[in-house]
């Protein structure tokens, strides 16, 4: 089994910035994808974010893509997620995602991992 815990999360208004971490424990042995997502209210949870098990491929949603960083440090299994310019649009839940192995084929889907965290509130003011 494998734990995640997000923090960072927190109010800040339009166009400030927030670092998200997600902190894995347990069985973190190998290589692994990490995914971070967002859930609105009354939305479903959507893709924001990956990276491979060495940092050398990421991937983001055109709605954060030039605004946020995806990366990881293995040695303290953590995966960060760095948010500049914050719009009111992406006030959300925001998840990270754990799943073994190295394939990127598919990573952009919720159902492609296997562990999730409980996620951290990021509240965007206007």
């Amino acid at each position: 089994q494998v734990q995640l815990v997000e923090s960072g999360g927190g109010l800040v208004q339009a166009g400030g910035f927030l670092r998200l971490s997600c902190a894995a424990s347990g069985r973190t042995f190998g290589s692994y994808i990490s995914g971070w997502f967002r859930q609105a209210p009354g939305k479903e949870r959507e893709f924001v974010a990956a990276i491979n098990w060495n940092g050398g491929t990421t991937d983001y949603a055109d709605s954060v893509k030039g605004r946020f960083t995806i990366s990881r440090d293995n040695a303290r299994n953590t995966v960060y997620l760095q948010m500049n310019s914050l719009k009111s649009e992406d006030t959300a839940a925001y998840y990270c995602a754990y799943r073994r192995g190295l394939r990127i084929a598919g990573w952009r889907s919720t159902d492609d991992y296997d562990y999730w965290g409980q996620g951290t509130q990021v509240t965007v003011s206007s």
